[in-house]
C-alpha cells in the first residue's frame, strides 16, 4: 500500500494518532464500509493510551461530581467489552478501605456504589460486575498486608483491568481486517481544507506522500492542537489543559485484589494492584505546562513520585522500607480549560468539528479508555453528512477481539 512520493490516494477518512481512539474510530470507520488509513508517528498506543491505570471501569469516583451519565455509559461499555475482548479485559475485586479519617464515610460508599449498581441497569443487577460487599472482618488480614490500624470497614466491589497497549494493538488489528489501512511510523506534516475534502500530507518510509480524503479525523491525543497548526485555513481550536498522570511499578505482590485509596495529603484517588507480577500505583494529577512534544514524552516528577510512594507505605506497611521502583511512567490527559483542581473537573469527550453541515475535519478532545468503542461509534454518526453511502461490514459491537 505504500505509494511512491507525490502520489495521490482517495479515501473516505484519514485519522491522525494510533491511540486507542484512533484505532477505534478506524475500526468503526472500516466496519461501517468505508476507506481509512491511520498514521501514526511512532508506534501503536506509543503516548497515553500506554501510560493509563489499565481500567477498564465505570468511573466510580465521577459520581462525586455529578456525571451520571458518563458513569452509565462507562458501564455499558465495560459489560460489552468483557464479552468482546475476554483474553484482554477481566474483571477483578476492588477493595475501599475506610479509616477512621477517611473522608468518604461507610454510608457515602454504600450509597455510592448502590447507585453504581443501579446505573449497570436492570439486567445487570445480579450480575457479578456489580456487585458489592462489606468485607467481614475476620477477612481483613488477607488483604495483601493492609493497615488495620484504626480501620472501620472494607468495601468489595468488581471492575475491570487490561493492558491498554495490547488493547489498542488488537482493535487496530480488528480494524485492518475490515480493510484499514495504517503507516508507522509516519508523520503528519500538513493539510489543506477544500470545500468537500481535504489533502494531506505525511512523512512515510523517507517520503513525502500526499492523499485525498474526505474527512480528516484528528485524535492526536495531546497533541491534538499541535496538529491542528498544520492545517489550513487554520481551524479553531478549544482551550484545554494537559493533566500528567504518573504511575509507578514497584516490586511487590499485591496478589489479593485492586485497591482503591484515599491519598492522606490530598484525599484524591489512587489505586494499588497487581500489574505484571509486581505492585503499579497511580496516578497523579499535575497540571503540564510544557510543550507535549519537548520531550516527546512526558517524565515523572519527583513529587509525583514521593506522592505515590508516601500513599503506598501509608495503606501497606510492607513497602515503607525502601522498596525496589522497577520503572515509572507517565501520560498526558486532555481536559478543557476550568475552574478548580482537574480531579473534578467533567471528563465528557468533546468532538469538534470545522463546521456543523458535512465536516472536513473532526477533532477528538479527551476521551475515556473505557468508552472507546462507543467514541468512535459518536465520531461517525457525526460525520454521516459528510460520507459517502458505503455497505456495511460489520458491527463493532459484535467484533471480538483477541490477544
Amino acid at each position: 500500500m505504500d505509494n511512491l512520493s507525490r502520489m495521490t490516494n482517495h479515501y473516505d477518512l484519514v485519522v491522525i494518532g494510533g491511540g486507542i481512539h484512533g484505532a477505534g474510530i478506524a475500526q468503526a470507520a472500516a466496519a461501517g464500509g468505508f476507506s481509512v488509513l491511520v498514521l501514526e508517528q511512532h508506534s501503536l498506543a506509543h503516548g497515553t493510551s500506554s501510560r493509563s491505570s489499565k481500567l477498564i471501569h465505570g468511573g466510580l469516583r465521577y459520581l462525586e461530581s455529578g456525571q451520571m451519565a458518563l458513569v452509565r455509559e462507562c458501564l455499558h461499555e465495560r459489560e460489552l467489552l468483557l464479552n468482546l475482548a475476554p483474553d484482554l479485559i477481566q474483571l477483578q475485586p476492588f477493595y475501599i478501605p475506610i479509616y477512621s479519617n477517611t473522608t468518604r464515610r461507610p454510608a457515602q460508599l454504600r450509597v455510592g456504589l448502590s447507585l453504581y449498581a443501579l446505573l449497570g441497569g436492570p439486567s445487570s443487577m445480579m450480575n457479578k460486575a456489580t456487585r458489592f460487599r462489606r468485607v467481614p472482618r475476620r477477612e481483613w488480614d488477607n488483604l495483601d498486608g493492609l493497615a488495620t490500624d484504626d480501620l472501620e470497614a472494607v468495601f468489595q466491589y468488581w471492575d475491570g483491568q487490561t493492558d491498554d497497549a495490547a488493547l489498542t494493538r488488537a482493535v487496530m488489528r480488528s480494524a485492518q481486517t475490515l480493510g484499514a489501512h495504517l503507516h508507522m511510523p509516519a508523520t503528519f506534516t500538513g493539510a489543506q481544507l477544500h470545500e468537500d475534502s481535504c489533502s494531506v500530507t505525511y512523512q512515510h518510509n523517507g517520503q513525502t506522500h500526499t492523499c485525498e480524503t474526505k474527512v480528516l479525523v484528528n485524535a492526536a491525543g495531546p497533541w491534538v492542537n499541535r496538529v491542528l497548526g498544520h492545517i489550513t485555513p487554520a481551524p479553531a481550536q478549544l482551550a484545554v489543559d494537559l493533566v500528567q498522570g504518573t504511575h509507578l511499578v514497584v516490586a511487590g505482590n499485591i496478589t489479593h485484589g485492586i485497591y482503591y485509596v484515599e491519598a492522606p495529603q490530598d484525599q484524591r484517588a489512587v489505586f494499588v494492584m497487581p500489574w505484571q507480577g509486581n505492585t503499579l500505583v497511580g496516578t497523579t494529577e499535575t497540571v503540564y505546562k510544557d510543550d507535549p512534544a519537548v520531550p516527546l514524552l512526558p517524565l515523572p516528577q519527583k513529587q509525583e513520585h514521593d506522592y505515590l510512594m508516601q500513599t503506598l507505605a501509608h495503606y501497606f506497611p510492607a513497602y515503607r522500607n525502601q522498596p525496589v521502583i522497577l520503572s515509572a511512567f507517565a501520560g498526558l490527559r486532555v481536559l478543557p480549560v476550568g475552574e478548580g483542581k482537574a480531579f473534578s473537573r467533567p471528563r465528557e469527550t468533546i468532538l469538534h468539528v470545522d463546521r456543523l453541515e458535512c465536516p472536513r475535519l473532526l477533532t477528538v478532545y479527551g476521551g475515556k479508555l473505557t468508552a472507546y468503542r462507543l467514541t468512535a461509534e459518536r465520531v461517525m454518526q457525526r460525520l454521516v453528512s459528510a460520507l459517502p453511502s458505503r455497505t456495511v461490514r460489520a458491527d463493532t459491537r459484535t467484533l471480538i477481539l483477541s490477544a
